[in-house]
C-alpha cells in the first residue's frame, strides 16, 4: 500500500481502526493520516465496502428497483435509502464495466470470427432511443455468443454505426472476419470506413435470432424500472448490465451438458470477482 498524499510507500500502521473496522496508517514522508477507503469512491461513505458491493451487484445483475434493494437490506438491519443505492450505481457501475471490459479485451481466441449486430428500443424521458448491441461467435459450435460492445444511440444513422464500431473494434482487440446485420442502410458504409473493406458483411433476418433474443436480457431487466431520466444514466446502466450479465454467464458448446454444481461454482468464483472490484473502487 502507498500513501494517497505522497505516493510514499513508507507506512506506519496505527493501533486503532474506523468506525467500519477498517485499518489506519500514517505516512511518515508527508505526515498524513488515511485508512484502507482514503482516495477511493467509497472513502466518505457511511457503510462498508461489502454491503455497497453487493447492493451494486444485486442492482444490475437482478430485477431490482431502487426501493426493492432498499427494502431488502432494511430487512437485515441495514438501512439507507433508494437514493443512496442510485448513488452508489452511478459511482461504482463505471468502475466495474470498465474494468470487465478490460479483462475481455483480446480474449475472443484466433479462429474465425463472426459479429451479430443489432439494434434495439429504450424509453428515455419518454422518447425512443436505439441501444446498438454486438454479440460474436467463434466457429459454428458456441451456443452462447459472447459481447462485443453495448453502444446507446439517441439516432439511428451513419454518425451513430460508425461510433458503435470503432469502440468495439477496440474493446475486443481484433477485426472481425464478417458482420451480419438486419439490412439498415447505414451498415454497409460505415462497416468499410471503420472496419475495413475486407470484412464481409452478411444482411440475414434469421441469422440474427440469436442476437434478437439476447435482446432479452437488457429488455426484462429494464421493464421493472419503467424507464430512465436521463440519457447518461441509461447508458451507464445498460452497459454495465451487458458486461456483468456477459461476465457470469458461462460459456458452452452445442450439445454439452454441465452440471449444476459446477454451474455454481462458476457462477460463484466470477461473482465473488466482480464483488471486489466493486469493492476497491
Amino acid at each position: 500500500m502507498e500513501c494517497v498524499c505522497c505516493g510514499s510507500a513508507s507506512l506506519t500502521e496505527r493501533r486503532d481502526r474506523t468506525a467500519q473496522g477498517y485499518r489506519r496508517f500514517r505516512c511518515r514522508a508527508c505526515g498524513r493520516q488515511f485508512n484502507e477507503r482514503s482516495g477511493g469512491s467509497l472513502n466518505r461513505a457511511q457503510y462498508p465496502s461489502d454491503v455497497i458491493a453487493l447492493v451494486v451487484l444485486w442492482r444490475l445483475r437482478y430485477r431490482l428497483t431502487l426501493r426493492d434493494l432498499a427494502e431488502m437490506f432494511h430487512q437485515r438491519g441495514i438501512a439507507f435509502s433508494h437514493e443512496a443505492v442510485r448513488g452508489w450505481e452511478a459511482k461504482l457501475a463505471p468502475v466495474l464495466s470498465a474494468e470487465l471490459r478490460r479483462r475481455r479485451r483480446g480474449k475472443g481466441g484466433t479462429g474465425r470470427r463472426s459479429w451479430f449486430v443489432d439494434e434495439t428500443y429504450l424509453k428515455v424521458r419518454g422518447r425512443w432511443r436505439y441501444l446498438y448491441r454486438a454479440i460474436d461467435r467463434n466457429g459454428d459450435l458456441v451456443r452462447d455468443g459472447d459481447l462485443v460492445d453495448t453502444m446507446l444511440s439517441e439516432h439511428r444513422d451513419m454518425a451513430a454505426a460508425k461510433a458503435f464500431f470503432r469502440p468495439a473494434k477496440a474493446a475486443t482487440g481484433m477485426t472481425p472476419d464478417r458482420v451480419t446485420t438486419d439490412g439498415h442502410g447505414s451498415y454497409p458504409r460505415a462497416i468499410r470506413a471503420t472496419l475495413g473493406r475486407r470484412v464481409a458483411h452478411r444482411v440475414s433476418a434469421h441469422r440474427n435470432n440469436g442476437l434478437e433474443q439476447d435482446h432479452r436480457g437488457i429488455k426484462g431487466r429494464i421493464r421493472c424500472m419503467r424507464g430512465f431520466k436521463s440519457f447518461r444514466s441509461a447508458e451507464r446502466f445498460c452497459r454495465s448490465h451487458d458486461e456483468l450479465r456477459d461476465f457470469l454467464r458461462p460459456r458452452t458448446r452445442q450439445g454439452q451438458h454441465v452440471p449444476a454444481d459446477r454451474r455454481r461454482r462458476l457462477h460463484l468464483r466470477r461473482a465473488i470477482a466482480a464483488l471486489a472490484t466493486l469493492e476497491a473502487a
